[in-house]
């Protein structure tokens, strides 16, 4: 696959892979199968002196210290790694498991909505495996996908002035977990007593791209 990759800086590229023809409903899993290529590369030491990566939905930073790894030699590599641009080609190295009660405001109008029972819904989201593919609006945010999803979840036509932290909500094909107080428009099926974002831990943020995610019932 071809990929463009243009210098953002003098430190740091930006990978693009819908600069050839693509099938749109493969570009994310094209994407996250790149950065699972370019986390494995960075831990097997073809790519010493990257600082940090960060995927969106269509693209992906590379940021690099150029006194170890300039842009150009980061994007030679980066071109010559293999990607399937199959979301079943991935490996997590980390699953996250999150308790949740689903008690959520909108969890009765989103079953109804897409033609099944409060039980069902909670039943697919708990049992599917979803994968973290890239950081939204807020530290600790993030947009977790999955391979066999079956819904698109509308998001609410009147977006709330402030969803509590630990809020568990739909829109899409995306799940995701809010990890502060913020506006959103997000259909909220549950809430979660873990804490999504402490700059404090080692890693801040407790779901980062590419980890595995499993929602677990409480009762």
């Amino acid at each position: 696959m071809a990929l463009a990759i243009r210098p953002l800086g003098d430190a740091a590229l930006i990978v693009d892979v819908t600069a050839t023809p693509i099938d749109a409903t493969k570009i994310l899993d094209t994407v996250m199968e790149l950065h699972s290529a370019i986390m494995e590369a960075i831990r097997n030491e073809q790519l010493v002196g990257i600082v940090d990566i960060v995927p969106a939905a269509e693209t992906i930073v590379v940021t690099v210290d150029p006194a170890q790894l300039t842009p150009t030699q980061a994007a030679k590599v980066i071109k010559a790694l293999p990607v399937s641009a199959s979301a079943s080609a991935l490996d997590p190295m980390v699953t996250i498991e999150i308790p949740v009660r689903y008690d959520g405001l909108d969890l009765t109008d989103t079953a109804r909505a897409l033609d099944v029972t409060t039980k069902e819904l909670i039943a697919i989201h708990t049992s599917t495996r979803w994968i973290a593919a890239f950081g939204g609006f807020a530290p600790g945010f993030m947009y977790l996908t999955a391979a066999n999803y079956p819904f698109q979840v509308p998001r609410r036509s009147s977006p709330r002035t402030a969803i509590p932290a630990g809020s568990v909500g739909l829109a899409g094909s995306y799940s995701a977990v809010y990890p502060q107080q913020s506006p959103g428009g997000w259909q909220i099926i549950g809430t979660t007593r873990e804490i999504l974002w402490d700059s404090y831990r080692e890693r801040p943020s407790l779901i980062q791209p590419g980890d595995a995610v499993r929602f677990v019932e409480e009762s």
